[in-house]
């Protein structure tokens, strides 16, 4: 009888790479577990491979990223940063706190490629896009369709295992605006804005109250916007905005290029950009293996947040699906959990048992409606995973850098960016960035390290 395990890993973002990290890195000599890693894109990173490209790539697929030249992390790195890879480990000297994309992506090839560890790029395919994948029940297994882009060619395997880490940010969001169809000028999503110098002099309607409506709008201030109106739809950011940018209630309805606003308002635009977020997306999954749950901080059906209790025998499970606070550590312990309960080393529980202790999470959700709430929730969420496997403790302790990174956004969200914060493994405090964020027009990583 044949006991090895085939395991699938979708997705070569930081995600699939925690998985693949730690995977390669217990499994041992003589092990029983075989990985392939499907991932669409030519390279590793997911969200973090930069490209000047928008709606499809080359060929024809959906683009998966929507990062943008002058982004600088508008989370700590603290929050983020792997206990057994620091960010001084990668640098060889302390940074700043909130590093520019090219930083931050370096320091994941850092701990991707370190020496002495497996080599994690002989586990992918790359250029191939998983089309389907189903389940079957009597020789439980699954069956993955996939397309090689470059060869023109479709190959389907038997695994033993599924693991679907391709991330929430692949499919955006766009909501129906009365007489949006009349407007004259650009509208877009979030996730096709690259550059920021694209609406100089223009008036610029961010529809959305969260984190890309506020970056996106101090980072369009900054490049040279005229003016910046942020809409919401339940609740202001309510940040002391600086002279040019604005919030109003939930735009109503267009006539040409002006909106008219919940509380009677109007204004002119040039452009629309869409900061509404993202759905859930995995149409290559079979209907009783799909998470269709919107966004959340705990979707339903996921045991732990990972393990799927609707279908495929205890072997599917979706890593980096939560909105998130804790995100790159997050990944990290997911896939340690997912390692050991494959591997046995964590007790398995009933249906009825999961479901049960699903509901005991998601039943807290409506109650999760100020940032510092969801902070302590996902803090507690980390702390039980941590409790299942090892992982080391002090990782729930960016829940208290998280706390103040929002009252230091609070006071001024302008300068958060310049603050400096105590690394978890190290103890470094991080020094002051060279220049300001809002005075700094050069992402590279030679000018900021």
């Amino acid at each position: 009888m044949n006991t090895k395990k085939r395991i699938c890993v979708i997705g070569a973002g930081p995600s699939g790479m925690s998985t693949l990290y730690h995977f390669a890195n217990k499994m041992g000599s003589g092990s029983d577990i075989e990985l392939v890693c499907y991932e669409k894109q030519n390279d590793w990173g997911g969200l973090w491979n930069y490209s000047w490209r928008t709606g499809t790539d080359e060929y024809g697929e959906l683009c998966h990223n929507g990062m943008y030249t002058n982004l600088f992390t508008n989370g700590a790195k603290e929050f983020h940063e792997y206990p057994d890879y620091t960010f001084e480990d990668h640098f060889k000297k302390a940074i700043p706190s909130f590093p520019p994309r090219t930083v931050i992506r370096d320091y994941f090839e850092g701990r991707w490629t370190q020496k002495g560890k497996a080599n994690l790029k002989k586990y992918i395919k790359f250029n191939n896009v998983v089309r389907h994948v189903c389940f079957d029940d009597v020789k439980s297994q699954f069956t993955v369709e996939a397309y090689d882009l470059v060869d023109n060619k479709t190959t389907t395997e038997a695994f033993s295992h599924v693991l679907v880490a391709i991330g929430i940010f692949n499919c955006p969001k766009v909501p129906s605006i009365d007489g949006i169809e009349s407007f004259k000028g650009r509208v877009m999503h979030s996730h096709d804005f690259r550059n920021a110098s694209d609406f100089r002099d223009q008036r610029v309607l961010v529809i959305g109250s969260s984190y890309s409506a506020e970056d996106i709008s101090i980072q369009c201030l900054k490049f040279g916007a005229k003016s910046i109106i942020c809409t919401w739809k339940n609740k202001a950011m309510g940040f002391k905005w600086p002279k040019g940018i604005e919030e109003r209630p939930l735009v109503q309805k267009f006539v040409g290029n002006c909106a008219t606003f919940k509380d009677g308002s109007r204004a002119e635009f040039d452009t629309v950009i869409f900061c509404t977020g993202y759905h859930y997306a995995f149409p290559f999954m079979e209907d009783k293996l799909r998470l269709t749950s919107d966004v959340s901080f705990y979707p339903d059906n996921l045991y732990k947040g990972v393990l799927w209790v609707n279908g495929g025998d205890n072997k599917l499970f979706y890593v980096g699906v939560q909105n998130q606070y804790f995100s790159f550590t997050m990944f990290d312990v997911q896939a340690v959990w997912v390692f050991m309960y494959i591997n046995g080393k964590i007790k398995k529980k009933s249906r009825g048992e999961m479901q049960k202790d699903i509901q005991k999470w998601v039943q807290r959700l409506p109650k999760l409606d100020t940032c510092d709430k969801a902070i302590d929730f996902q803090t507690e969420y980390m702390a039980e995973l941590i409790k299942d496997t090892g992982y080391p403790e002090k990782a729930v302790k960016s829940g208290k850098l998280m706390h103040d990174w929002i009252a230091h956004k609070n006071d001024n969200i302008l300068t958060y960016k310049d603050q400096c914060h105590a690394s978890n493994w190290t103890g470094t405090v991080a020094p002051k960035p060279k220049v300001p964020m809002y005075e700094a027009f050069d992402d590279s990583i030679g000018a900021f390290i």
